[in-house]
């Protein structure tokens, strides 16, 4: 523990025990572990005491061998208080206490021997008034041996200055315990005190010493090279290195209370090492491979440095030209020029460089007048600091003058064409190619469309790469279709990208001017560009014209033109056309250059059709073929060209576009090679055993072919019987029983088995004598198809299995005397079925109750079981069928409320049962009673309607039309009859509804009955079969034939209301004559004559005329709204006799109440 954490825990313990006034003493937290042989502290604290500040301390210990003997060591208080043991060691000094503070000490011992190891006890000798807090305190001290070791042979090494030196240490420890290793280098010059090189602490930190921080990782480093391997490096050694250099390894344990402890440190032999100083001083030259040469040839400048050990040295080298900085090349090799010559280096005129460590060149490749001169250069010597390099010296070589001869030109120019012939869309390139020339360029290019035309110029380049484009291309230029490269010194090439066939077409000249000596040199070429459009084909192709329903197809679209059309972008839309079709040809889709476009009227295509292509070519696979795919197809192929090189990223244009040939695609369903087995059987049955009739499937179409199968019922009489659906399982195995055998009865009876892919049973369980008849199947096969799902491919028949019944030879006595009975609607009839004794009373009976037609085949109505329980088949006869058993043998039936529908013939069929010997109840008779023919009769009801055929002839102001419809029945009616009237105007077209009244009381108005005519009628009912129909006010329009027709319904409880009977009255013929004509009524008629003859006579009496007159006209205006209010309400009123007057408005209101009560008396 450092003196700071001593300091703190004392201050803590100093006002913990201020504030509580309790003695505390602490000691060193144990157990520790220390290494034998070296030299350990143990601290101890009071704190919370009374008295002197200066506080005594006594040390003791319990040894491993005697723990609970206290072995007295050394006191601050007693000098005698050691035990004799400890007496000599304490007074040679080898145990002893040091004082840190008045109440802090710490326990020395310089040599720690197996001996100390033990439990440790720090006590403090009381100096309170009272006893209060603890006085002592202990811990545990563990020693444990000293396995660190740490090797470096002895050794005397000399080496050069800048050499590299390497040292190794080797350093190992076996403790069990968990220590950490600290490493450190160490120089020791003379009799100075030794100097860190490079540590590694125990947390692995890399520290260097002060005096080599700046050499820390890029000269002197320290690597763990091995387990237990560790290597100094040090990369250029100087003079101040020289000395003897060691290795130090320190073993290190952490204590309980976290803090780490060296237990022990070894340090290794020394090796001495000298460093021998070397020369530094050097020379710098300067030469020339030629110093006079002529204008454009190359020039080569070499500066060498002659220095010794000039490998391990660093150079600066600055190059001048008459006095001025050029290059200069930095001690790494890093090159910087001045902006003139940094200019020239970019274009690829001037050029510096390190080929070694002497050897340093300045190239000028095309020398020029301006280089003519003195070249020289500067050497410094560097020296790497932590901040970079600092210059230890400088030389200047000696100059060499240059000379430059001036030159005549020689340029030759010449263009050519990368490409022949050109269409249109390829870019054009032009090379123009400069020979001999001997100072900087500019070229300019020129387009001459035809002859005769004024060239435009297309672009020039400056010296300095200037791109200057001329007027008419500036927009190809800032869309970067036009483009000048300088390629080398002697070759700028043209390119103009997206030609054109009509303006890009005709003669090219490039022009070069030498700019020093404006020196100008032109050379022309011609070029064609061809369209796109030209003799481009498309063309379609199928390998078969017919496909098979679910069956793969392929189609093949090729273009071709006369030019490489690999060469340029194509796109190829697929369009198709149904057989049906009428809107022409629809997009399937379209394959771009950049991706697929799928066409959104065609969506089923999408979700089946694969599609690849080629740069020329498109493959369009249509997979599981439908009738949608039936059709014609063809493909439309796109040449495209670029429209624009703007962001690298060229817009698209069409240039030429080809339609292909059609090919016809036709989809047929394949052949069904649906097979059944149509072999007829025979099973004859007795007994209420179960039987299974079967239907095998003997060839398929396809082998994933669905199945779906129906099985059907025919009677054995009548020949021509329809045929009775049983039950159905369709390809899903979803069942459907059919009407006459959907009861809960005939579902449990029936069963639909498929025993494996080809076979099929119908399981019918406990066969009675109901079920005689011929069954068989019908198999369908169904495909999958993509886009219609399942469809039905095929149907077949099975061949049909009869199924007899025969009694069982052990006869019963049932009365065998056939029946005929003859019922009313509604009435309750009787059908008697009696088993005559004697009965055995180890037997029990069942009986079946059949019901049918008398040509035709029996269904089940009901079966009584042994024990007595009634089973139904027809869930809506239950409630009609009665089955009463005054006697065991007795199983009359009795059929309630009996409907046209109930006619036909009944028996029944009684079985007797008796267990066998396993107990199990098996049949052992069976017989059948005699037939009971019923005949349902209707009710003894006929309707009449007794209007004889007449006529009637009425003035317009003579009164109202009564058109009168009376009923008579043959016999009284009930509440479950009610009548509906309808009358008709007869015209020559036929007849026309005028209105109507149906069972139910609901009033129609039919065509005839125009807007006009509806106002004016009136609908009452003075009787329970009378009804009249009185048309107000009658017209000359209304003159014509009319006709009554009624109906007879009745209500059932099995059929809702049906119509019993209907009857037709005569034909009532009416003439409505017009009213006679006065000379009053024509003038009242007429406004404008009424007006003229009041206006005339009444001129000179003008303001009386003009009172009377808006009094005329109020009265009238009155008179007009109360006629429409009138005739707005008529509809909805009741109309009396002619003998009760004009109806009035009360008499309408109460239509509802003599309605019902007209219900009242019919119910009554």
């Amino acid at each position: 523990m450092g003196s700071n954490q001593r300091l703190a825990a004392s201050l803590l313990f100093v006002l913990a025990g201020l504030c509580v006034g309790q003695r505390v003493v602490l000691v060193q937290k144990g157990r520790l572990y220390r290494a034998r042989g070296y030299h350990i502290t143990i601290w101890c604290n009071v704190s919370g005491y009374q008295g002197p500040l200066q506080q005594d301390f006594e040390w003791s210990i319990f040894l491993p061998s005697a723990p609970e003997q206290k072995m007295q060591i050394i006191s601050t208080k007693d000098s005698t208080f050691p035990y004799a043991v400890y007496s000599q060691p304490v007074q040679n000094g080898e145990i002893y206490v040091e004082r840190v503070q008045g109440d802090s000490v710490l326990l020395h011992i310089k040599e720690l021997q197996d001996r100390d190891a033990g439990e440790y006890e720090c006590h403090t000798p009381n100096t309170d008034e009272r006893f209060f807090g603890s006085y002592s305190a202990k811990t545990n001290l563990s020693v444990i041996s000293d396995t660190l070791s740490a090797a470096m042979p002895r050794q005397v090494l000399t080496r050069a200055e800048g050499d590299l030196l390497e040292l190794t240490c080797e350093v190992s420890k076996s403790t069990t315990q968990h220590t950490h290793l600290s490493v450190a280098w160490y120089l020791l010059q003379g009799d100075s005190q030794a100097m860190t090189i490079l540590s590694l602490s125990e947390d692995f930190i890399l520290t260097p010493g002060s005096s080599y921080t700046e050499r820390f990782l890029s000269d002197v480093r320290l690597d763990k090279v091995g387990d237990t391997t560790y290597k100094l490096s040090i990369g250029r050694v100087r003079p101040s290195d020289q000395g003897q250099i060691y290795c130090e390894a320190v073993e290190w344990i952490q204590d309980p209370d976290g803090t780490w402890k060296d237990i022990a440190r070894k340090q290794t032999e020394k090796t001495l090492l000298t460093v021998r100083s070397q020369d530094r001083d050097f020379q710098a030259t300067t030469a020339a491979v030629e110093n006079s040469l002529a204008e454009g040839k190359p020039l080569r400048v070499d500066c060498s440095v002659n220095a010794q050990n000039s490998q391990n040295r660093w150079f600066q080298v600055v190059w001048l030209f008459k006095g001025v900085e050029v290059a200069r090349i930095d001690p790494q090799g890093v090159w910087t020029l001045k902006k003139e010559y940094e200019e020239r280096a970019v274009l690829g005129q001037l050029q510096v460089a390190k080929e070694s460590n002497e050897m340093y060149i300045l190239k000028v490749y095309q020398v020029g007048l301006k280089d003519k001169g003195m070249y020289n250069c500067q050497v410094s010597e560097m020296e790497k600091v932590s901040t970079g390099f600092s210059i230890i010296q400088t030389k200047m070589s000696s100059g060499i003058d240059v000379n430059v001869k001036p030159m005549e030109s020689k340029m030759q120019v010449s263009v050519l064409s990368s490409k022949t012939p050109i269409v249109e869309g390829d870019p054009l390139i032009l090379h123009c190619e400069v020979s001999g020339a001997t100072s900087p360029l500019s070229v300019n290019w020129w387009h001459l469309r035809k002859s005769g035309d004024q060239p435009e110029h297309i672009i020039g380049m400056e010296q300095d790469g200037m791109l200057r484009p001329g007027l008419s291309y500036q927009e190809r230029s800032t869309n970067r279709d036009l483009w000048l490269e300088k390629v080398n010194s002697t070759m700028f090439t043209l390119v103009i990208y997206n030609t054109s066939a009509t303006s890009d077409g005709g003669s090219y000249k490039c022009e070069v001017t030498e700019l020093d000596r404006n020196w100008k040199q032109a050379k022309e070429t011609s070029v064609s560009v061809s369209p796109l459009s030209l003799d481009l084909r498309a063309t379609l192709k199928s390998r078969t014209a017919a496909v098979k329903l679910t069956q793969d197809f392929e189609l093949f679209c090729q273009a071709s033109a006369p030019y490489r059309i690999t060469q340029v972008p194509v796109s190829i839309t697929w369009q198709f056309q149904h057989n049906l079709g009428a809107n022409g040809y629809q997009q399937l889709v379209k394959v771009m250059p950049s991706g697929i476009e799928w066409g959104a009227d065609l969506p089923h295509f999408q979700r089946k059709t694969s599609v690849t292509k080629t740069t020329s070519s498109s493959t369009l696979l249509i997979h599981s073929a439908t009738e949608q795919d039936a059709g014609r197809y063809r493909c439309e192929v796109k040449v495209w060209r670029s429209s624009s090189q703007q962001t690298g990223h060229p817009a698209m244009a069409a240039a030429a576009t080809v339609t292909s040939n059609v090919v016809g695609i036709q989809v047929n369903p394949p052949e069904s090679k649906l097979q059944v087995d149509t072999k007829d059987r025979t099973l004859e049955l007795s007994g209420s055993t179960d039987t299974k009739i079967e239907c095998r499937v003997t060839s398929l179409t396809q082998r994933d072919s669905q199945l779906a199968v129906t099985w059907y019922f025919l009677p054995l009489s009548p020949a021509n019987a329809a045929p009775l659906q049983i039950v159905r399982s369709n390809y899903s195995n979803i069942l459907d029983y059919g009407p006459e055998f959907s009861s809960p009865m005939q579902k449990s009876k029936f069963h639909s088995e498929r025993v494996s892919n080809d076979l099929f049973w119908l399981r019918i369980l406990s066969v009675n004598h109901g079920d005689r008849g011929r069954y068989y199947c019908l198999i369908e096969e169904w495909l999958w198809s993509a886009d219609h799902g399942w469809y039905k491919l095929g149907k077949k028949e099975s061949g049909k299995t009869r199924l007899e019944f025969k009694i069982s030879e052990n006869k019963l006595h049932v009365e065998k005397r056939n029946h005929s009975i003859s019922a009313s609607e509604d009435e309750d009839v009787t059908m008697s079925c009696l088993l005559q004794g004697p009965f055995p009373p180890a037997s029990l009976f069942s009986a079946i109750w059949f019901h049918g037609l008398e040509h035709s085949g029996m269904k089940t109505l009901l079966k009584v079981h042994t024990r007595g329980m009634v089973e139904h088949t027809e869930a809506g006869m239950v409630e009609r069928l009665y089955l009463r058993r005054p006697s065991l043998g007795d199983f009359s039936l009795t059929l309630r409320s009996v409907k046209l529908g109930d006619a036909g013939v009944y028996y029944c069929q009684v079985q007797e049962w008796q267990q066998d010997g396993s107990g199990a109840w098996v049949q052992r008779a069976s017989e059948l009673s005699g037939y009971t023919y019923l005949t349902a009769l209707l009710p003894a009801m006929d309707l009449q309607v007794h209007i004889a055929a007449s006529a009637a002839v009425l003035k317009e102001d003579q009164g109202d039309l009564h058109l009168d419809c009376n009923l008579t029945l043959g016999s009284p009616g009930n509440s479950s009859t009610a009548f509906s009237v309808t009358w008709w105007r007869l015209t020559e077209g036929g007849k026309e509804e005028l209105f109507s009244v149906n069972h139910s009381s609901v009033f129609q108005y039919g065509p005839a009955a125009t807007s006009s005519v509806r106002n004016r009628l009136r609908f009452e009912r003075p009787g329970e079969l009378q009804y009249r129909l009185t048309l107000l006010r009658p017209e000359a329009s209304d003159s014509g034939d009319y006709r009554c027709h009624g109906e007879m319904w009745v209500l059932s409880p099995g059929r809702g209301w049906y119509e019993r009977s209907k009857r037709d009255s005569g034909k009532v013929t009416v003439q409505i004559l017009p009213a006679e004509s006065t000379i009053s009524s024509r003038i009242c008629s007429s406004p404008s004559l009424l007006y003229f003859i009041l206006v005339y006579p009444l001129i000179l009496f003008l303001g009386l005329v003009i009172a009377l007159f808006c009094l005329y006209i109020v009265i009238r205006q009155t008179s007009k709204d109360s006629a429409y209010h009138r005739k707005g309400t008529e509809l909805w009123l009741d109309l009396k006799g002619p003998q009760d007057g004009d109806p009035t408005d009360s008499d309408h209101n109460n239509r509802e109440e003599e309605m019902h009560n007209l219900k009242e008396d019919k119910m009554d």
